[in-house]
């Protein structure tokens, strides 16, 4: 458990239950899309983290591969090394995924498994093949940890304009080989600063885990931008030795101009 709440906070950045939402013209990312972060441990620079999808080939079939790589420098890599790499290969005409790979390396614990998804077979439900763990059988639409966080961009996040604060969207992932339900509590908007200027961002609070990172359910906030990219701006976790930070550093290949004061 603990390995997979602390891969999940670093994963984070870059998150289906409940009602889908109409989608808005046009979709808020496009393959090419790519943003670097900058992660800091108090004042410390402490990591890189990267989030990107481009177009791929899975099997004969062309998808959108997506993956995030986040990774420790300086003084925290000597201290604890971080090498983490999330991938997902997504069907462009579903949005839902094809198949997932974690590759995690943190300090001495290292895991590897990658997860197959076939949602056509079952009428009323998901089949996953996992390396690990074996055949599971899951909720219809499930997505994995990457794919879901494109999927909230696009059905969920053209109609934040009309969250109430407190409102509560359910996102049915699977991650770790478990079927683990992420849920986000909409916290209003908020001017986020960063090294390209002031954006104007929803802030989302998901709802974490209390115990051995977490004294709350409120320890952790992402900020996504305002404007037809959706795009995550910030992210902020307390947890029990302190508060580090995620903060967008470059991007590249947005869908739309970013809107920057």
């Amino acid at each position: 458990m603990r390995h997979r709440v602390a891969s999940g906070a670093i994963m984070a950045l870059l998150l289906c239950g409940g009602p889908v939402f109409p989608q808005s013209p046009g979709s808020p990312y496009k393959p090419g899309e790519k943003a670097t972060y900058l992660i800091h441990y108090g004042v410390i620079n402490g990591g890189i983290a990267t989030l990107e999808i481009r177009e791929a080939t899975l099997d004969g079939q062309q998808v959108w591969h997506s993956a995030m790589r986040a990774q420790t420098t300086g003084m925290a890599d000597a201290v604890y090394k971080v090498r983490d790499v999330y991938e997902s290969f997504i069907d462009p005409a579903t949005e839902l995924p094809l198949k997932s790979i974690r590759n995690i390396s943190e300090g001495k614990y290292k895991r590897y498994n990658e997860v197959l998804f076939d949602h056509t077979t079952r009428g009323d439900s998901a089949i996953l093949l996992s390396d690990l763990t074996g055949t599971h059988i899951t909720e219809k639409g499930i997505h994995d940890i990457l794919s879901c966080f494109y999927w909230f961009r696009k059905q969920y996040m053209p109609n934040a304009g009309t969250f109430k604060p407190g409102q509560v969207i359910t996102i049915n992932t699977w991650f770790t080989d478990e079927f683990y339900p992420i849920r986000m509590r909409y916290a209003g908007t908020e001017e986020i600063k960063t090294k390209s200027g002031r954006i104007l961002c929803h802030k989302f609070n998901p709802v974490t885990e209390v115990g051995r990172l977490f004294k709350t359910q409120d320890d952790m906030s992402v900020w996504f931008s305002a404007d037809k990219n959706y795009l995550p701006v910030k992210i902020r976790f307390d947890i029990f030795v302190g508060s580090f930070s995620v903060n967008l550093m470059a991007y590249e290949g947005l869908a739309y101009p970013l809107n920057i004061k």
